[in-house]
């Protein structure tokens, strides 16, 4: 029982890790989705906006939870999440911004808000399914634990994550982790890799390497590049 708390535990720190380093840019939406409407309906904008993303999060997230039965989509959601751990720790420093066109009324700014969450939160979506395993109960929870990062507004994550910019490079450790887990317990893999499914620390371990590899990989070809520039 014991053991079980503590490996349930251990899924809600990853999933809170991986929503503060992949929800700025969803926060950052809502603000510059509802800047130009009257103060008194910015709130609801807001308000409405966000309890529509978070809808179709649930949506979304439960959707790709039942596509993962299909033969080898673990595998290739594995895959992705390697990518996307990539791409967090390699890019992150990088200067990206987030257009989102501002809107004059109440309805076209929460169009526009649960829009772009939506199409914005396919990765943190994939990362709390690959670090639940497909376990309804611990993905809903995790769903759940995103909505007051949502809440909370880009501001208050984009000052945890200049604070602690460790967290990025776990978030990506986590994606990496959680991709060799998805990889290891494909059934339809393991008829042809019994490895895999035999050794799902040693997965865990080498995708994990392959994440922190080439994200910083990423980071040494970016630094590169703009050093020759300077020059």
């Amino acid at each position: 029982m014991t053991d079980t708390l503590l490996l349930d535990i251990g899924i809600i720190v990853q999933i809170i890790l991986i929503d503060l380093a992949l929800g700025g840019d969803n926060s950052i939406v809502i603000g510059m989705a509802a800047k130009n409407l009257p103060p008194h309906l910015q709130k609801r904008a807001i308000l409405y906006g966000t309890a529509g993303a978070i809808l179709l999060r649930f949506v979304l997230a439960f959707i790709v939870s039942w596509l993962l039965v299909i033969p080898f989509l673990k595998t290739l959601g594995g895959v992705l999440l390697v990518g996307i751990g990539i791409k967090l720790i390699g890019a992150h420093d990088k200067e990206e911004s987030v257009h989102v066109e501002a809107k004059d009324s109440l309805g076209a700014a929460v169009r526009t808000i649960i829009l772009a969450d939506v199409l914005m939160s396919l990765d943190n979506v994939l990362g709390i399914v690959g670090v639940t395993n497909n376990h309804w109960g611990l993905l809903i929870f995790g769903m759940l634990i995103s909505v007051p990062i949502i809440i909370l507004g880009s501001t208050m994550v984009i000052k945890i994550m200049n604070r602690f910019p460790v967290l990025v490079y776990i978030g990506g450790a986590i994606l990496g982790w959680a991709a060799g887990g998805m990889v290891a317990t494909d059934t339809y893999l393991a008829q042809y890799l019994p490895f895999a499914a035999s050794h799902p620390m040693e997965i865990k371990i080498a995708f994990l390497a392959v994440t922190l590899a080439g994200g910083f990989a990423w980071r040494w070809k970016q630094r590169s590049h703009v050093s020759s520039v300077a020059q």
